[in-house]
């Protein structure tokens, strides 16, 4: 798929009335957080705290969820994770997320490049250092993620890559909210990794949002949003995505613009309690 293709089926996905909607109400929720007093001149401790958040809620959505204290103390060094699959979950989540804030100008110019440094920085101990960073071979199938349907393998799964990286190349004038949400969503459903996947997916999602500059900030905190909203209906959304029809596609930007409205009020709370002194940067 060439990425002058994608960039026209982006603007006819764009174009639906409730895709409008729900790009307009990420980007309402998203312009309110940006004037939050706390991130005029405390930012960098507002966003801190986002990954911490989103980390947490990622590392929960694989069914690792721990304290946020915990969570914390292991981003600033003061703590290491569990020696569990709880804290090995948390560390494959909390990986990635912080590797999302370094990918600015990265992601449209190298964008294979950059999903295999998330999988490197997620999969780090999971698997042999020789698979960090490299998609499944062979028929090999995924080992984190059941579904939905098979994983592409061989040609295809190169294939569903090539539009990957197309997507992520997209014309500037695609909504950010739009390309978010289908990268994401072809992360999940391609599982291009033997491990990992779904923090990718939404460290990737985490990326785009604020290298697009629907969040530049980097402090609203979509993974609450999808963990709120729930595993059930994370997996209905993207179920009803990977069946290719328009209403399962907009479903899909509807599920990731309610999870950016949440993240935007959970940055919200994070900029009130950096206010409030009781974070500090």
């Amino acid at each position: 798929m060439s990425t002058i293709a994608t960039t026209q089926a982006l603007q006819r996905v764009s174009a639906l009335p409730a895709v409008v909607e729900a790009v307009e109400g990420a980007r309402e929720a998203c312009t309110a957080l940006r004037w939050h007093a706390a991130l005029r001149r405390r930012t960098e401790g507002a966003r801190a705290e986002a990954v911490a958040r989103g980390a947490r809620a990622s590392a929960a959505m694989d069914g690792a969820p721990l304290p946020l204290d915990l969570v914390r103390d292991v981003l600033r060094g003061a703590a290491q994770a569990p020696d569990d699959a709880a804290g090995r979950a948390l560390s494959g989540a909390l990986r990635p997320t912080v590797e999302a804030g370094r990918l600015a100008g990265t992601l449209g110019r190298s964008p294979l490049q950059t999903l295999a440094r998330l999988h490197t920085a997620a999969a780090a101990g999971a698997v042999p250092d020789d698979l960090l960073g490299r998609p499944r071979v062979g028929t090999n199938q995924p080992l984190d993620l059941a579904g939905p349907g098979p994983a592409p393998v061989g040609a295809e799964l190169r294939a569903r890559l090539d539009g990957l990286a197309a997507l992520l190349s997209a014309d500037a004038g695609v909504p950010a909210l739009v390309v978010a949400a289908l990268v994401h969503a072809e992360v999940l459903v391609v599982r291009p990794f033997a491990v990992g996947n779904g923090v990718v997916a939404r460290a990737l999602f985490r990326a785009v949002v604020v290298e697009r500059a629907l969040d530049p900030t980097g402090v609203a905190v979509s993974e609450v949003g999808f963990e709120r909203a729930g595993v059930p209906a994370y997996a209905a959304a993207i179920t009803a995505y990977a069946g290719s029809t328009r209403d399962g596609v907009v479903a899909w930007v509807q599920h990731c613009a309610l999870a950016v409205q949440v993240g935007a009020a959970e940055g919200a709370a994070i900029g009130d309690a950096v206010v409030a002194g009781r974070l500090t940067p």
